[in-house]
């Protein structure tokens, strides 16, 4: 059965793992929903500025010249060696600091269970270690960083920012899905495997009385496995995930509130009688 609380979940996987951000979209929203996103695409906008217009041109220019693999390690290779010169040893320092201020963080708020915060300290520490043990500086790696980048600015096929805002929604969402694999590709070559994190995450039905749901999730996240639950709740006869469905009754409610404190229209005001 597809419309059940863990099969809409793992469709939510399988989707992510794929890119398909529109599919996404339609999966987690209510069919009220979701159609919103589209025709609110584009909107509310702030005008491009001629800055910014100059700083993409040049930007995409240097992405996708000839030779753009090669002349842009050659720009970063000097900054490379001063950073491994300058910082690298100090690295673990500041892996040890930021995860230490992570952890802090976590065993202070108060909205977290005693069990959710066992799992987010224990996932703090496997990407503290990942990053500590990762030398980001690696020429090898740089080189292959700069490729993907390369390819996935040359396979979006933008002249201008000017088009990148013009963009249909389902345009929009074919281009999403080639930066989506790009960053992908780009984390595998440091270790980091999405895919791998994605394809390990199994659910489990704790409890389900037919309005609300609880499911147990369990991933391995850079070789640490973690288990964590989620809530989903049945709308309409389908399921969604409970924070999605709570934040968007808080957006219905903030819309109606102007409506509702708004002063009634001068022309629904009766007018005094005349003597």
């Amino acid at each position: 059965n597809a419309n059940t609380p863990d099969a809409v979940l793992m469709a939510s996987v399988k989707l992510l793992k794929a890119g398909d951000f529109n599919g996404l979209i339609q999966n987690a929203l209510t069919p009220a929903e979701a159609p919103k996103i589209k025709a609110d695409w584009g909107k509310d906008q702030e005008p491009i500025t001629e800055e910014e217009r100059t700083k993409f041109n040049e930007t995409i220019g240097k992405l996708t010249a000839p030779g753009a693999e090669e002349a842009i390690y050659a720009e970063i290779e000097p900054q490379l060696k001063q950073f491994d010169a300058t910082y690298q040893q100090q690295v673990p320092m500041y892996v040890a600091m930021g995860t230490g201020w992570l952890q802090s963080t976590i065993q202070q708020n108060q909205d977290m269970s005693e069990d959710a915060k066992k799992q987010a300290l224990a996932a703090v520490d496997a990407l503290g270690k990942w990053v500590g043990s990762t030398r980001f500086t690696d020429p090898d790696k740089v080189k292959q960083v700069i490729a993907i980048t390369v390819k996935a600015a040359r396979d979006l096929n933008l002249k201008s920012l000017d088009e990148a805002r013009s963009l249909s929604y389902d345009d929009g969402m074919k281009k999403g899905q080639v930066v989506f694999a790009a960053v992908t590709q780009a984390r595998n070559v440091y270790g980091f495997s999405l895919e791998d994190t994605l394809d390990s995450i199994k659910s489990e039905v704790v409890s389900n009385d037919g309005k609300t749901a609880k499911l147990k999730v369990s991933y391995t996240l850079l070789g640490t496995p973690l288990t964590g639950e989620t809530e989903m709740v049945n709308v309409d006869g389908r399921w969604y995930g409970k924070d999605t469905i709570d934040k968007l009754k808080d957006k219905a409610v903030a819309e109606a509130a102007p409506a509702a404190s708004a002063p009634a229209d001068d022309s629904a005001v009766s007018a005094p009688a005349k003597d």
